[in-house]
Order: C-alpha cells, then sequence, then structure tokens
C-alpha cells in the first residue's frame, strides 16, 4: 500500500511541476510560463522618437540593416550596443535621425519575427509536455495495477517501473529546459527597450 501511495504521489507532483491540471482550459496548458503571454511587441511600447513610418524603409539603407540585425541578434551582447551605434554614426553623412530611426525600425521588426518563433515554439513544447505528463500518469497507474495484482509478475511490475522511470526522466529534463526557454520572450522584450533607449539618447 505505501508503494502504491508513492506511485500516486509522484503522478500528482509530476503534473503540479509543468503546471497541468485536468480542469485547467486548454489556452492555459498552451502556455506553461508563469510570464504572462503578451502580443506584438508595437513602436509606442518602446519608442518616443521620430515616426518610423517616415524615416523610409529599413531594409532599404543597406548599413541600417546591418546594424539592425547585430542589435537584434541574441549573439551580440547588449554591452556592445554603444560601440555599434557609435560606429555607426561616425560613417553617416546626413539624415542622422532618419537613419537612426531606420535601424530602430528595424531591429524591433526582427525581434518580433523572433519573439513570435519562439513563442510558438513554447507552445508545441507545451503540448508535447502534456502529452508526456498523461504518458506518465499510465505508466503510474501500470505500476499500481501490477502491484495489486492477486499473483504479482515481477517482470510485469520491472517493465512497468522502468517505463515510469525512463518518462518521468525525460519529462523532468524537458521542465528544466522549458524554464529557460520560457525567459527567451521577456529577454528579447528588453533587448528592444534597451536598443530604443539608446538609439534616442543619440537622436
Amino acid at each position: 500500500m505505501r508503494g502504491i501511495m508513492l506511485v500516486a504521489g509522484l503522478a500528482a507532483c509530476l503534473f503540479a511541476s509543468a503546471g497541468i491540471a485536468q480542469t485547467a482550459p486548454e489556452e492555459a496548458a498552451d502556455w506553461p510560463c508563469a510570464q504572462r503571454r503578451a502580443g506584438t511587441i508595437s513602436v509606442a511600447a518602446v519608442w518616443a522618437g521620430p515616426d518610423i513610418a517616415q524615416a523610409g524603409a529599413w531594409d532599404q539603407d543597406s548599413d541600417a540593416a546591418e546594424l539592425a540585425r547585430k542589435l537584434a541578434s541574441r549573439r551580440t551582447p547588449i554591452e556592445d550596443f554603444d560601440g555599434l551605434l557609435d560606429a555607426f554614426l561616425a560613417k553617416v553623412d546626413g539624415e542622422k535621425d532618419a537613419r537612426l530611426t531606420r535601424v530602430f525600425a528595424g531591429a524591433l521588426e526582427l525581434i518580433n519575427v523572433e519573439r513570435d518563433r519562439v513563442m510558438s515554439g513554447i507552445v508545441r513544447y507545451a503540448r508535447g509536455q502534456n502529452k508526456l505528463a498523461q504518458q506518465v500518469r499510465k505508466d503510474a497507474e501500470d505500476v499500481t495495477d501490477a502491484m495489486e495484482a492477486d499473483a504479482p509478475e515481477a517482470k510485469a511490475l520491472d517493465d512497468a517501473q522502468t517505463r515510469l522511470r525512463w518518462d518521468k526522466r525525460i519529462f523532468e529534463e524537458r521542465s528544466r529546459s522549458l524554464t529557460y526557454v520560457c525567459e527567451t520572450p521577456s529577454l528579447l522584450e528588453r533587448r528592444a527597450f534597451e536598443i530604443a533607449r539608446q538609439i534616442q539618447q543619440r537622436l
């Protein structure tokens, strides 16, 4: 009986750690992160500079587009922004404000594309984790059934316990990865704010 209670407790803990409940709405199960699910980062939310529509197409300004891609890329440390922007300004010959505005417009568009991709990936990941949680519950039930059998078969119990351990391990590893991935949309938002802030300081 003690073993059965432990198995049941394990299944309950796994569901709790995934943020999955049988009565939870489907949309809640599809978004497992503690951070609120927000829409596209709007220009107005981060930018108080010139109208980006009046600055011209950012992707038609090769230097501005190149810098926008560098600033938007997560491979570029935020600490490098100062040097990159100063180097860009050193080459600017007129239209400083317009060209800086193009850099911002391009960086924000690219960040939003990346952020949307990441958030879609999180939803797919959460759905897979939900299915795995259901499998872990079934594994736990199989172990309980094997332990409660009138004539328990050692092999059947061992197989059920092996499946439970394996699926539990995968579930927990995916849960740890999800914790990191959930931080990415917020990190991209902070990147957009910092790009806007540093560009506006130079206008």
